[in-house]
């Protein structure tokens, strides 16, 4: 188990180095498309949550129902993509480090003179018990990527 999770952390690292020389670039704001759904944060801690109606070096313009407003560039704290792609992902992920944690806990914690005898039914009700967890943790999980922040 200890070398899964090591594993899991090595295959991760790649990702998240790629995902933090990414995020300062307005470059990736430039990118976006005219209608994609978008969330700025300003300086003053606002929330502006919209579509996008233009983007160029200075601003960001979102549309509202009441209208179209623009951020200036230089008091945008961050935007993020509002997109749920990776809800089954982090769902599945969520299953199996559950699953697994709960299975090992459990089967550790069984006496194996109890009601119900075996360390293996232990780790069945763990990692039941664990995955169900596990699930509704990960689909929870915000999966709204940051395109943009401020450092």
């Amino acid at each position: 188990m200890r070398r899964l999770f090591c594993l899991f952390l090595l295959l991760a690292i790649p990702d998240l180095l790629l995902a933090q020389s990414s995020k300062d670039a307005w470059s990736s704001v430039m990118a976006l498309q005219v209608g994609q759904k978008v969330q700025v944060l300003d300086i003053g801690a606002k929330k502006h949550n919209g579509t996008v109606a233009a983007v160029s070096d200075d601003a960001i313009s979102l549309r509202f129902s009441s209208g179209d407003q623009s951020v200036r560039r230089q008091d945008v704290r961050y935007v993020k993509l509002m997109e749920n792609k990776h809800r089954l992902r982090n769902t599945l992920i969520g299953t199996g480090i559950g699953g697994g944690a709960g299975a090992a806990i459990l089967a550790a914690a069984w006496e194996s003179n109890g009601f119900v005898k075996g360390k293996g039914t232990g780790a069945a009700v763990g990692l039941a018990l664990g995955a169900i967890v596990g699930a509704a943790v990960g689909v929870s999980l915000p999966s709204h990527g940051t395109i943009y922040a401020t450092p």
